[in-house]
């Protein structure tokens, strides 16, 4: 049984994590930390075998470098931080992912393939409106991945939850690749499978499901 704490718990990806941890029967949810809630990520680190992380910027790597001072392995799914900041914290494996959903993996490795046959690319990326960072962490990924100078359109409205499409052009075509996750649900499968991996990781920190695929 692998004992689960959530950071960022009263949020809406916070919900819907500690309902998926609740939900299976190899996971144990011990502790919801968000100020919301009146708890603190330090009141719940001694129960726990893995943070799971959906707060801010601000605080992921603080709460990171707490989990791994306990010896707490940390999963983190909140973007619009510096990775490096992690790269030398002991104790523990750090994963990080900028998207969780398979299909979101999927659209950046198609991505990045068809970039290599197309002459340009754009990104438009569309997420609702109580998202802290432009562009997500997932548009940055896949322009990284793409390589080259890949612009990113950013789009904040209610109503929408994650997608982004990437376009690509050459002479007298183009070639859409899109994802949608209408519902938090689609991050769920994701998020479970790293927190069931993150403890056998060879290296630390580690970014991309793609690489627990």
């Amino acid at each position: 049984m692998i004992r689960v704490a959530v950071a960022g718990a009263a949020g809406r990806m916070g919900e819907t994590v500690c309902a998926a941890v609740e939900g299976a029967e190899d996971l144990e949810l011990t502790g919801r930390a968000d100020p919301a809630l009146g708890v603190a990520v330090a009141d719940v680190l001694g129960d726990a075998d893995v943070l799971v992380d959906f707060t801010t910027p601000g605080t992921a790597v603080e709460n990171a470098r707490a989990a791994l001072a306990a010896g707490v392995h940390v999963v983190i799914g909140t973007t619009g931080f510096d990775v490096d900041a992690l790269s030398g914290a002991r104790g523990a494996n750090v994963f990080i992912a900028p998207n969780f959903a398979i299909g979101a993996v999927l659209m950046t490795q198609f991505a990045v393939e068809a970039a290599k046959h197309m002459a340009k690319a754009e990104i438009i990326e569309l997420h609702h409106d109580r998202k802290v960072d432009a562009p997500s962490g997932t548009a940055a990924r896949t322009a990284e991945l793409m390589r080259g100078e890949v612009p990113i359109h950013s789009v904040r409205l209610p109503g929408l939850v994650a997608h982004q499409e990437v376009i690509l052009g050459d002479v007298g075509q183009t070639l859409t690749i899109r994802h949608d996750s209408t519902d938090r649900t689609s991050f769920m499968p994701g998020v479970l499978l790293a927190i069931r991996r993150v403890g056998a990781l060879e290296t630390s920190p580690l970014v991309g499901l793609e690489h627990l695929l």
